[in-house]
């Protein structure tokens, strides 16, 4: 029972981590957007 509880314990942790990683990237995607409509308004 303690080998179940391990597994599903691990695999909450691994889903949770690729949510947290894609949302960095989505919030890195957001600012680099916005650094490029600045330049393009600066031109």
């Amino acid at each position: 029972m303690r080998i179940v509880t391990t597994l599903l314990l691990a695999a909450m942790a691994l889903l949770a981590a690729c949510n947290t990683i894609a949302g960095a990237g989505e919030d890195i995607s957001k600012g680099g957007q916005a650094i490029h409509r600045g330049a393009e308004e600066a031109k």
